[in-house]
């Protein structure tokens, strides 16, 4: 019998329903995770442009964004409420023995999450009430509040991957807690940026991808050009940057976490002069079956010389090391992840040579189809890197101190599917309320645009909502104010 089989066969019965369950909840918020951290600074810098340029149709996509902006953030609190539930209910053994030295992180998320609602309430309550410059003002904290919430996640994660801060006990249980060393760990830096610039990739695809559908469709107009423009620039400057950073952190992992990094590259034997296998599968005896072999390739790119000694997954015990599947989940995962960051830097420099050279937005018709799939591609690396992450590490789930098995609920295994079962429906509606909601507030915003292109008056957001005052700024709040209200005004 296999390894693998054998290790399967002693893990509680619990272990792979809460594993699925973790797994669903987690990889559904990750679909707005980009949207509730980028999506603030690329309305900001919209916000900016219309204010700078006195541009009412900037002003007005920034607007429109901060609604979506709002509808995302509702959505993705019930989520992520679900996942901090979760910790507890399914991982018992972990929050049990550890939540003292790492569980500082949820409390700086927790904080930076009512930040954020507030912030996001003032803004979307401050168009047209505030002066243009003050409303802008109080606007510029929102994307600090995102990145806080971002590192507290990330500093919890990064300390799962390679603990320290503490000593054990002779129980084995971690004293002295040191909160500074608990949270920089040496896997946080390359994480959290790595996170960051992710996100505001993705969020800048996402957001661009909607425009590039519109152009597709025959809409050209500068509404469309400008909601193009902002959001994909600003994708198209940091894919290139995380491209860079995604090098980086494997060779954090190379360097830190070497089991893992055998995972995510299927290496079976320690040894130098190591091939690099695109796709392929990993079996329990060490072979490697299917894919594309590069000679000499991993070596290469984990220490710049064939010579480079990479470690292999016999370096440790089969109890300690991810199995031939999970290892090859892991590995499809980084492979697609690289594979889908490779075209979008293709994308950008497509983009960056044609507004280099013309100074104009690319006319192919295949360049907007390409940008009308880099939202969901995008989102997919997204999903992809956190596979990589988290399968890679076990069967730790706090490297080498924890295995998963260890910190599992003890509740009957026929509950959690059940569970699992009534999350699925539950998220089902959710995600189909969010969508509805947008789709709502497409046809709004088409039907304002129809009526102002037509030389009628579209009617104030709070005609249709008993919530708010009515009354609007006065004209003395300048002309960028004006700019506001005169498209501003449109649902």
């Amino acid at each position: 019998m296999h390894t693998s089989v054998h290790l399967l066969a002693s893990a509680p019965d619990q272990l792979l329903p809460a594993r699925e369950l973790m797994a669903f909840t987690l990889a559904s918020h990750i679909i707005l995770v980009p949207l509730g951290v980028a999506l603030p600074l690329i309305t900001l810098v919209m916000h900016y442009r219309g204010l700078r340029h006195k541009d009412a149709t900037a002003l007005l996509l920034a607007r429109r964004w901060s609604a979506v902006m709002a509808v995302q953030f509702a959505v993705g609190v019930v989520t992520g409420t679900v996942l901090s539930f979760e910790f507890g209910l399914l991982w018992p053994g972990l929050m049990g023995r550890w939540g003292d030295v790492f569980g500082i992180g949820f409390g700086v998320e927790a904080w930076a999450f009512f930040l954020e609602a507030v912030l996001i309430a003032i803004y979307l309550y401050g168009w047209r009430r505030l002066k243009p410059r003050t409303h802008f003002l109080l606007g510029l904290p929102l994307p600090v509040a995102a990145l806080l919430g971002a590192f507290g996640i990330l500093a919890a994660n990064s300390w799962m991957n390679t603990p320290q801060g503490f000593s054990l006990d002779s129980a084995g249980n971690p004293t002295d807690v040191n909160i500074w060393k608990a949270i920089f760990t040496p896997m946080f830096g390359p994480q959290y940026w790595h996170f960051v610039v992710a996100m505001l990739l993705t969020a800048g695809y996402m957001v661009a991808g909607v425009y590039a559908v519109g152009r597709l469709r025959g809409r050209r107009d500068r509404y469309h050009r400008l909601g193009f423009t902002v959001p994909f620039t600003v994708a198209a400057i940091a894919t290139p940057v995380q491209f860079v950073l995604g090098d980086a952190i494997a060779r954090s992992v190379f360097h830190k976490q070497p089991v893992k990094f055998a995972a995510m590259e299927i290496v079976w034997k320690t040894d130098t002069r190591v091939p690099e296998y695109l796709f392929g599968r990993l079996h329990s005896d060490g072979s490697i079956s299917g894919g594309i072999k590069v000679p000499l390739l991993d070596s290469l790119l984990a220490g710049f010389s064939p010579d480079t000694k990479v470690v292999g997954l016999t370096s440790v015990p089969p109890d300690e090391r991810p199995t031939a599947v999970q290892a090859t989940i892991a590995h499809w995962a980084f492979d697609i992840m690289v594979l889908i960051g490779s075209a979008l830097v293709l994308l950008a420099l497509w983009y960056g040579l044609v507004w280099l050279r013309h100074r104009r937005l690319p006319e192919s018709t295949w360049f907007y189809r390409g940008a009308a799939c880099a939202g969901v591609a995008s989102v997919v690396a997204v999903e992809c890197g956190w596979i990589a992450t988290e399968v890679g590490r076990q069967p730790w789930i706090v490297y080498q101190n924890m295995r998963v098995a260890e910190a599992v609920t003890a509740t009957r295994s026929s509950t959690l599917w059940i569970m699992l079962g009534l999350v699925i429906v539950v998220y089902v509606f959710i995600f189909g309320s969010l969508l509805a909601v947008l789709l709502k507030l497409r046809t709004r915003w088409r039907l304002a645009d129809a009526q102002q292109a037509a030389g009628r008056p579209a009617e104030k957001p709070e005609t249709d909502s008993p919530y708010g005052p009515r009354a609007a700024v006065s004209a003395g709040d300048g002309a960028a104010g004006g700019a506001t209200r005169s498209q501003g005004d449109r649902p």
